[in-house]
């Protein structure tokens, strides 16, 4: 399937007009999540069986790299919802439990996401057992623990909870939790310097009652590795999309401003410049190379060649092209980039989150250059 250009722009575009507002509040833009409810686009990743579309990474990443380039703090918590989902579709979850979540993103548009981090553990993807707790208590489970940094929190209907059992033996996995259940709280401590609007507040969690159907996938903690590499090599390509719009709608912004810019003692606009064709090429090669990374990731992916590996450094490349695209920018045309009445500086603000965005260079470096070391190479 494929969601139409004019669509995303008109989309993109009353996203524009209102990010600053959001980004000056720090408000999670419901207007923005409205209209893409309206447009049919939560449920994009939803199986066809339950009433979704099944969309594809190819899709996704052009909605995604679209939506970014008007507001990516409603495009992260979009790019929430089409991963979950999309995992969900290749899970081991209870039938029920997944054609509700499903059927309720069709019929209302009720948003879901992974709440993962916490404060001692960090990011799990640097290991570590949960210190959210769920446990047996007069024959039922209950879930007791905090979440940071979960985004789209206020706005969401669902959590995918990654707890611990406290049994002898400590199972890890997923706990599905309604976010209006008694028990849970939003604590509003999201206050970053880029991607203010995600809402990416704590969510705690205290004697949460989790029916046996709710526990989507518990294993041994070694029974993880391997598990959700299909799932990690979307995460990759999508949140490398989502950056490169960041991109691309600063320097949209920085070739008007080159073309509308004239200096009395020039009497023609910066545009006309040669010093200012050669910096906007240096950027159109940073973003070309973006496209063709990304390209080449979502072929491989269609093709089932790809690795969670090779996307996390596909992220890694894409961000930091990105970051240096917006760079340049500032460098080229000094106080005017940097002033909060121009677009500019909230741009760079919300493109410098890539570099703590999941996976971090370290953890995307390091396991291209194992991968790279463990293959055999002709001499």
């Amino acid at each position: 399937m494929t969601v139409s250009a004019p669509l995303l722009e008109t989309l993109a575009s009353a996203f524009a007009r209102r990010a600053a507002t959001h980004d000056q509040s720090g408000e999670i833009c419901t207007a923005n999540l409205a209209d893409l409810r309206e447009a049919g686009l939560l449920a994009l990743t939803v199986r066809p069986e339950f009433g979704g579309k099944g969309a594809g990474l190819r899709d996704v990443t052009r909605v995604i790299s679209a939506i970014a380039k008007g507001d990516p703090s409603t495009a992260l918590i979009l790019s929430m919802q089409y991963l979950q989902h999309a995992g969900a579709a290749s899970a081991q979850w209870p039938e029920a439990t997944h054609r509700l979540i499903s059927e309720e993103a069709v019929r209302t548009g009720a948003l879901i996401n992974a709440l993962r981090v916490e404060p001692a553990l960090g990011t799990p993807a640097r290991g570590g057992i949960p210190a959210t707790v769920l446990r047996r208590q007069n024959g039922s489970w209950v879930l007791t623990g905090s979440k940071i940094y979960s985004t789209g929190s206020t706005a969401l209907r669902w959590g995918i909870v990654w707890a611990a059992t406290d049994e002898a033996h400590p199972r890890v996995g997923h706990v599905l939790v309604p976010l209006d259940q008694d028990g849970v709280s939003i604590e509003p401590s999201w206050n970053h310097l880029g991607m203010r609007a995600t809402g990416s507040h704590t969510i705690s969690f205290t004697n949460v009652s989790v029916p046996d159907e709710h526990l989507l996938e518990l294993r041994a903690p070694d029974d993880w590795k391997g598990h959700g590499d299909d799932l990690a090599a979307w995460h990759g390509v999508v949140i490398a999309a989502l950056y490169d719009g960041v991109a691309r709608a600063a320097v949209e912004w920085f070739h008007g401003f080159l073309r509308d810019r004239t200096p009395a003692n020039l009497g023609q606009s910066l545009a006309t410049l040669p010093r200012f064709h050669e910096i906007a090429g240096e950027i159109e090669a940073l973003l070309l190379s973006n496209e063709a990374l990304i390209a080449h990731q979502i072929a491989r992916q269609e093709r089932r060649e790809a690795t969670a590996t090779e996307a996390n450094l596909t992220k890694h490349i894409v961000t930091e092209n990105a970051i240096r695209a917006v760079e340049r920018c500032i460098a080229a045309i000094g106080n005017p980039a940097l002033t909060r009445d121009n677009p500019l500086e909230r741009h760079y603000r919300n493109v410098l989150c890539a570099r703590i965005h999941t996976p971090q260079a370290d953890i995307a470096l390091s396991a291209a250059g194992r991968a790279a070391l463990q293959q055999d190479r002709p001499v």
